[in-house]
């Protein structure tokens, strides 16, 4: 389980997080939703302990995040999958190479017949054919690159996914292969994951529950249903800003 509790986190004069208050549950989706620069990127960071709160917990597996020395955060780290916002691949590496990267046991890592099949494996999951391995990040389409993304997160077998605009740059139908494919994994892996995003209709698609950070504070979480009927101004404008026409059904 992850629990965030009056989380507060600023860059210099700029407010970023500004007592945020979260919980994401055992095996659910969580998607966390609102407007392009409010901090979604950044508290995603705080569960990882890439980044320290100002004050506030940030609590993992009843680990308190901000608390941990170097070799206890590397152990969180080990269960915790990130999928970066653009990939993040290394050009200089093959598909085989950026995958393996995802492999946390060390031993297994240095195990070349076991990191060829475990990176075979976490192809598959996401529809990718194993002669990709020897393919380049250049070699690959945007869809492609973010599906490699998402192979190496699962490499090590982690607890909990963490997604930081899976579908970012992407067209439609590509977006829609990668909510699909979240939607998939997190079902099939038993995965907790949190999905940060900005696509309402890819969240009410894919995520068991939402919740949405402006201001710098979680405003409303819980499922489609209850954002739909929300009262709140806030979750009102951020619906129906791009969509005021649309139906957000699932």
């Amino acid at each position: 389980m992850i629990v965030l509790r009056d989380v507060h986190k600023r860059f210099g004069s700029q407010v970023v997080l500004d007592g945020v208050n979260l919980d994401v549950q055992e095996g659910e989706t969580l998607a966390l939703l609102g407007p392009s620069g409010t901090g979604k990127s950044v508290l995603l960071k705080h569960i990882i302990g890439l980044i320290r709160p100002d004050s506030g917990t940030v609590m993992v597996d009843d680990a308190h995040v901000g608390r941990l020395k170097r070799k206890e955060l590397a152990a969180l780290r080990s269960r915790i999958g990130y999928v970066f916002q653009n990939g993040a691949l290394f050009d200089s590496m093959n598909v085989l190479e950026n995958v393996r990267l995802g492999i946390t046991d060390g031993d297994k890592y240095r195990d070349e017949e076991y990191a060829r099949q475990r990176v075979a494996e976490c192809l598959k999951l996401v529809n990718l054919a194993p002669d990709v391995m020897a393919k380049f990040p250049a070699e690959l389409s945007g869809g492609m690159r973010k599906r490699v993304g998402i192979a190496r997160a699962i490499a090590g077998s982690p607890k909990y996914l963490l997604y930081d605009e899976p579908t970012s740059g992407l067209d439609p139908v590509n977006a829609d292969v990668i909510d699909s494919l979240v939607k998939r994994l997190d079902n099939e892996l038993g995965v907790t994951s949190v999905m940060v995003t900005h696509d309402v209709r890819g969240a009410f698609r894919t995520a068991d529950r939402l919740a949405l950070l402006t201001g710098g504070q979680i405003v409303q979480q819980g499922s489609q249903e209850e954002f739909l009927k929300s009262g709140d101004p806030k979750v009102q404008e951020f619906l129906e800003r791009d969509f005021p026409d649309a139906t957000f059904a699932a």
